[in-house]
């Protein structure tokens, strides 16, 4: 299967949920797009010990009321996977960039990270 290209379109939608999670106080400890190998397509990934809290379903329906409540329409919104804090792949993302001053922006690609093989990303936040 080919994969699609992240547009500009989507970096922007991808810092409009990060923002929408800010301003609904869900803090979030990894943020990025990443093309990920087992689903064949871009996924939105977040991990955050706020939505580790109450189980995977609760954080969905927080996150979702967030992009709701940020006007981000359910047409609009992208394919998320909320990642607990412990799984290998955020672990391994905070070990590498945690520290960094800033890795908004920054792309990573074509390496094993963790327990997932990530083709290609963009990170608006790791802490």
């Amino acid at each position: 299967m080919d994969k699609t290209a992240l547009v500009d379109i989507d970096v922007s939608l991808g810092d409009d949920v990060v923002k929408a999670l800010d301003a609904a106080g869900i803090e979030t400890n990894a943020a990025l797009w990443a093309w990920l190998s087992e689903y064949e397509d871009w996924r939105f990934v977040l991990a955050s010990r706020t939505l580790d809290r109450g189980g995977l379903r609760r954080g969905y329906e927080m996150v979702n009321r967030a992009t709701d409540a940020a006007g981000i329409a359910i047409d609009r919104a992208p394919s998320i996977l909320i990642l607990k804090m412990t799984d290998p792949f955020i672990r391994e993302l905070r070990r590498l960039f945690g520290r960094s001053a800033n890795v908004n922006g920054i792309r990573l690609g074509g390496q094993l990270i963790g327990n997932r093989f990530v083709q290609e990303a963009y990170v608006y936040r790791i802490a």
